[in-house]
């Protein structure tokens, strides 16, 4: 075996001789399996394992950089067979290790894509732990490695798993993640994400996490076959087992899990098609969801479906529009076939159930006149219809937008739209509103939904005595950021609360064109707390600027007058001179604050946590005045 010294020099000459393998032109894959193949069936596999729990630290970790390197397939297999135990505990020893946390995350990253087994040992093992604890850090390469990580384990891991990532808050997590400026990062996050909630069982808990919003902006701005050159990652495509397990995403009843699913198979196809390995895709079954896909009403979910087709060379189906309430006969029985119906295809074509009729249509009617008799496929077809009302297009017949006003107060209340529309109900009328109309009338049965639609009623006719000012403030947080470089912190800060028990609000810029301002300052102003993260020169843009065209200037100024707790939280940041700020922002120099210091966020978020419970007095202020315009400060400690 040799002294320790020789160990390391033989173990670094190997690693060196893998990676010059991986990084040949063309057949780099299959030279560096051969390499892999060869150590596995010499035992040196074996060997290197067992340095991971060397106590010569130079050793363990050029032993865990070569394993990094060499966890194909068969190596996988057999240290999750025989040095798993090893292997973790030597990355849950070294967490807080940053030199090593590369290779760490690396190597978790792998193992989880081996069987639902062995994700379930290495999350036992605390090796979930570990992804979650660096997926705070700021480096690029370990938060790649984190957000492939964690959608390998929500692949593999199957329904049991994925119940222990919500229970460790990776739904909480993934925001961070899928808020990163980097594509690679923000994609496998929301591919994560995606498989989540794809989930039923733990839809909500992803929901809550208020990640899921993050997911169609990424796709609506990237395409699939530019993604596919933007790193190594891709360019070669996933294995089948990898792909296999993402077909079922596609069928999925969430518009982003369908969506992100399609996007990836648009991606895969073209790879596959240049590699010409086609074949792949046919073997695993992912065609008919894909042609089922491509004609539903998700219009982005449709397109890349279609796309996808196209490149196999495959016939793609009729698409059906999103504007239900222009659809013809044809439309109507295309898709009551499509949702599983298609033994009543007959009667809807004879009764000439067009998209206004099966808008409109009742539990009655399918018994009636379309001879659906039995209560459960009733229940079954109307729950699908209700699906298909909410994601509906009403622009045709909707010119005031009250499906917009629908969709503010909740998306589950577009399925009263049409109803309320063929009634002559528009935005102007709202006030006019009573409860008998919104029962006999629009037919809203759920006498909760009425109580909430009057609810919001009240809230157009003024019967809020002083408006918004006089309403409760329910929103615990506000977090106000520099996109430029403020994003990151801020999205570790909205996680932190949120774990902590705060509801907390981050722009993440998904507010429609035209209601930008109104909805995020109507957002400060329900807050309690505004949090403001300074990260270096935030405030240039606010310095000469009188007119409030700088928004960070503009939310500053609104949670002042709205009697928000302002708390600034610094980050390598430096106050400007109080008079080089405009007159109505500049005692934001004032505030007392907290310095964030990113190698200690939880002692951090708990000095954030005394200032949001009360426990430090923000209004003590006197010494910090006459520091304010010097420069930022390092504690508060003083002013409790």
């Amino acid at each position: 075996m040799g002294s320790v010294p020789e160990q390391i020099v033989a173990i670094q000459e190997l690693n060196t001789l893998i990676e010059q393998a991986w990084s040949v032109p063309i057949y780099g894959r299959e030279v560096a399996y051969g390499l892999c193949d060869i150590l596995r069936d010499d035992h040196a596999l074996d060997i290197i394992v067992n340095y991971c729990a060397s106590p010569n630290k130079e050793l363990l970790q050029a032993s865990a950089v070569l394993l990094e390197q060499t966890l194909t397939t068969g190596n996988r297999i057999q240290v999750a067979d025989t040095g798993l135990e090893t292997v973790v505990k030597m990355t849950v020893e070294t967490k807080n290790d940053s030199n090593l946390a590369k290779t760490t995350t690396g190597i978790l990253e792998n193992l989880f894509k081996t069987s639902e087994d062995t994700c379930s040992r290495v999350i036992t093992l605390g090796g979930l732990d570990v992804i979650v604890h660096w997926c705070r850090c700021t480096d690029i390469m370990i938060l790649r490695h984190c957000a492939i990580a964690l959608s390998n384990l929500a692949l593999y891991g199957g329904p049991d798993n994925q119940q222990e990532m919500t229970k460790h808050k990776v739904p909480e997590w993934l925001f961070p993640l899928a808020f990163s400026d980097d594509d690679i990062v923000r994609y496998y996050a929301c591919l994560a994400l995606a498989v989540l909630v794809a989930n039923k069982e733990i839809e909500m808990s992803v929901l809550n996490s208020g990640t899921l919003e993050l997911v169609l902006p990424f796709i609506e701005t990237h395409r699939p076959d530019e993604f596919a050159q933007m790193d190594t990652l891709h360019r070669h495509g996933r294995s089948t087992g990898w792909l296999k397990r993402l077909v079922p995403v596609l069928s999925s009843k969430r518009i982003e899990a369908q969506t992100i699913a399609a996007f990836h198979f648009a991606m895969e196809a073209g790879i596959k098609a240049e590699q010409e390995r086609r074949d792949i895709l046919y073997d695993i079954g992912v065609i008919d969801p894909l042609k089922l896909l491509a004609s539903s009403p998700n219009s982005t979910a449709s397109r890349l479906a279609a796309k996808a087709l196209k490149i196999l060379g495959e016939e793609v189906p009729k698409k059906l529009s999103k504007q239900v309430p222009l659809w013809s006969v044809e439309d109507v029985s295309h898709w009551v076939a499509q949702v599983g119906f298609g033994e009543f295809c007959e009667r809807f074509e004879y009764c000439r159930v067009d998209g206004d009729l099966l808008l409109q249509i009742t539990d009655l009617e399918l018994a009636d006149s379309l001879d659906m008799t039995c209560r459960i496929s009733q229940k079954r077809f109307l729950r699908e219809l209700k699906e298909l009302k909410i994601t509906a297009d009403y622009t045709s017949c909707d010119p005031s937008k009250l499906s917009d006003w629908l969709d503010e107060i909740s998306p589950l209340f577009l399925q009263y739209a049409y109803n309320m529309l063929t009634c002559g109900v528009d935005r102007q009328s709202l006030p006019y509103l009573t409860e008998d109309h919104l029962m006999s009338d629009c037919s809203i049965g759920n006498g909760v939904h009425r109580m909430r639609l009057l609810d919001r009623i009240k809230k157009i006719n003024g019967d809020l005595t002083n408006g918004l000012e006089c309403m409760m403030k329910n929103i615990d947080c506000f977090i106000s950021y520099r996109r430029s470089n403020g994003s990151q912190l801020a999205s570790l800060l909205k996680v932190h609360l949120q774990l902590r028990g705060f509801s907390v609000f981050i722009d993440i810029e998904r507010l429609t064109a035209g209601k930008f301002d109104e909805n995020l300052l109507k957002s400060i102003k329900l807050a309690k707390h505004f949090i403001l993260v300074l990260t270096p020169n935030a405030l240039d843009r606010c310095i000469g600027d009188n007119d409030q065209k700088d928004w960070v200037h503009k939310e500053i100024t609104t949670a002042m007058a709205g009697g928000c707790n302002i708390i600034p939280l610094m980050d390598n940041f430096d106050w400007p001179a109080a008079d080089k700020l405009p007159t109505d922002m500049k005692s934001i120099v004032y505030f007392n604050g907290i310095r964030w210091i990113h190698d200690y966020q939880d002692a951090c978020v708990d000095k954030l946590e005394q200032f949001l419970r009360g426990q430090i007095n923000v209004k003590t202020r006197g010494k910090l005045q006459k520091m304010g315009s010097q420069g930022s400060f390092d504690k508060v400690e003083s002013d409790t």
